[in-house]
């Protein structure tokens, strides 16, 4: 790890503080630029918005998707106090943007905050591949 990306590692670690602060889950989040300008930041507030979609790393997935330029965004680097959960990993694959570097594990954080939802499928596939069929091919 450079200097720099401790730096901005631990900007994310003083936002996940803030939320904490604010009645939030501590977690926070960066959004650095190609030339190491900060481009935007964000903390958790999914109990202060009553939101629980309102994480971090997803809020800012969503605005570089609609803000930056999609070959800035490829080169944009998040940095977040925590390895982003399943529903902001999918966001961050969508965002298109380029690397993600954060400080904690799931593991590390004294418990599993997220328990996990028992599924059951796949059923009626044929049926379910009809509105699909032919969407992700080019």
């Amino acid at each position: 790890m450079t200097p720099e990306s401790e730096h901005f590692l631990r900007r994310a670690i003083e936002l996940a503080a803030e939320s904490r602060a604010a009645g939030n889950p501590p977690f926070g989040s960066l959004l650095v630029a190609p030339d190491g300008t900060i481009v935007a930041e964000a903390h958790n507030t999914t109990i202060t918005d009553n939101d629980i979609s309102l994480h971090p790393e997803l809020k800012l997935a969503v605005w570089a998707a609609a803000n930056l330029p999609r070959e800035t965004a490829a080169n944009t680097t998040m940095y977040t106090s925590c390895q982003p959960c399943q529903m902001c990993a999918g966001a961050l694959a969508r965002s298109g943007l380029g690397n993600v570097i954060y400080a904690l594990t799931p593991d590390l954080l004294g418990s599993t905050p997220f328990p996990a939802v028992p599924l059951d499928g796949p059923h009626l596939t044929e049926e379910a591949q009809a509105p699909v069929a032919g969407y992700y091919t080019s």
